[in-house]
């Protein structure tokens, strides 16, 4: 992963500081010859920019010979555009650095977060395509406004009245860019005179991330098995907004209770600050009946966002802000500056698919196939195990987390399990305080079929064990 820090109060565009932020990497030698780059739609969800902005920055690279470009498999540096190659040509030592790379075909990713990409509605999803592209052609292919058209914001006005207990107007809906924008726009409204930022912990390394490139001072707050814990929020600050995933924490997955979410809710009220709802996972609950969102408690209190990334597919890059009322002016603002809107067809087929059923269908079958998933994941742990490791967080969504006794999960740990044929992805990659994780891995299994989820926990268990037969025979 490239880090390019974009700075989104400064007068340059996000074309060219990603263009400086890459080539400034090529000619230090940081970005090595040969090295791909990420594509333009990873690049651009990674720092919540449009494609369109990212694909401009790279053009910009290809044309003055910083990049060079592979039918079918992406861009590279280019051979000869870095100084540090100029220097070693002259005999100037130029250090090391490690690269990062794709994942070998066949290896079972336990990447959390991904759905069963084989499972999209193809079909059901082509004609709703058909249909939009039946709009007059100034309709659908011209211009929008930054909120996103009116179709998709009432059909997903009428779907999270619904299903999610959210009450709201298609006026206070703005469609994003994904989650990942949607965060990057509300911590830009929410963060003014307060920097004070609550956030759970652990919590995706992403949103750290953007809350520090804005500006936020982060107050981690546990999460436990129950989500976050409210009597740890802090005393004696006005935060700016405290950021949560009650319906499914990621990635320690406990579902925040009704007693939690109105404690927090009071302490919101006393600092008079918002909070940002995440609905993380909501949508495949399986043990009980869906829990209604924080929202639906105080919706002039919460900002609240989706995805249809963990539903239908990530490729879509669609995801939606609900904001209290004295947002919507400022949200529609901010979206505008950040890529003026969604692409349009896009907006259509999905409000199409939405309003005729199609959504719901598709969301029940997937709950179905999930659960079996989840049921293959448990007794494979629980087989192989048993009492060596303690399943959370698996009442919902598409991961679960598992603490293994006696286990850390070193660097070196994790590489051995990649040789192996397993990637990996520790919890404590998640934490903003360190060492309290070091035990347990995050095992998403959306997007592996039941039997590469046997595969790979049998193929973890053997690393696990050969480690521990090392462990013993030094000790």
């Amino acid at each position: 992963m490239i880090h390019i820090p974009l700075e989104k109060a400064s007068p340059v565009p996000f074309i060219r500081q990603i263009y400086d932020g890459i080539r400034s990497q090529i000619l230090s030698g940081s970005l090595r010859a040969g090295s791909r780059l990420p594509s333009s739609r990873e690049l651009a969800e990674q720092l919540g920019v449009s494609r369109n902005v990212v694909m401009e920055s790279y053009e910009m690279l290809y044309s003055e010979g910083f990049t060079s470009t592979r039918h079918g498999s992406g861009t590279f540096v280019a051979q000869g555009a870095s100084r540090q190659a100029a220097n070693a040509a002259h005999g100037i030592k130029a250090e090391k650095v490690s690269m990062g790379y794709e994942s070998p075909q066949g290896i079972i990713n336990f990447k959390p977060g991904t759905p069963d990409l084989h499972e999209f509605p193809l079909r059901a999803w082509l004609q709703a395509v058909k249909v939009a592209y039946l709009h007059p052609v100034e309709d659908a292919m011209g211009y929008g406004q930054p909120e996103g058209r009116r179709e998709l914001r009432q059909a997903i006005r009428d779907y999270v009245v619904g299903q999610r207990g959210v009450a709201c107007h298609p006026d206070q809906i703005i469609i994003t860019a994904g989650t990942t924008q949607a965060i990057g726009i509300a911590c830009h409204l929410l963060l003014g005179d307060r920097r004070d930022v609550v956030l759970e912990d652990p919590i995706t390394r992403d949103i750290q991330l953007i809350v520090q490139g804005q500006g936020g001072v982060i107050h981690p707050v546990t999460a436990d098995h129950n989500g976050l814990v409210v009597d740890e929020l802090p005393q004696g600050i006005q935060p700016a907004f405290i950021y949560v995933t009650p319906s499914h924490q990621f990635p320690l997955g406990g579902t925040l209770p009704i007693q939690r979410r109105i404690a927090l809710l009071e302490y919101a009220e006393r600092t008079d600050t918002y909070l940002i709802e995440d609905d993380y996972d909501s949508e495949f609950r399986f043990d009980g009946p869906p829990l209604s969102s924080l929202h639906g408690l105080a919706p002039e209190r919460v900002v609240y966002i989706g995805t249809f990334s963990k539903t239908l597919s990530p490729a879509l890059r669609t995801g939606y802000l609900i904001l209290p009322p004295d947002l919507i002016s400022q949200g529609r603002g901010r979206k505008w500056h950040c890529d003026l809107h969604n692409e349009t067809p896009t907006q259509l087929a999905l409000a199409h698919f939405i309003a005729q059923g199609g959504y719901l269908r598709h969301l029940a079958r997937m709950k179905r196939l999930y659960a079996r998933k989840r049921t293959v994941l448990e007794q494979a742990l629980g087989k192989i195990f048993s009492d060596r490791v303690k399943i959370l967080g698996s009442a919902t969504g598409l991961h679960l987390a598992a603490r293994f006794a006696g286990i850390e999960f070193t660097a070196e740990l994790l590489a051995d399990l990649e040789r192996a044929g397993v990637r990996a992805y520790p919890a404590e990659a998640h934490a903003i305080r360190p060492d309290r994780l070091k035990d347990i891995l995050i095992i998403g299994y959306g997007n592996l079929s039941e039997g590469q989820i046997e595969r790979g926990i049998g193929l973890l268990c053997s690393v696990l064990e050969r480690w521990a037969s090392d462990g013993a025979k030094t000790e």
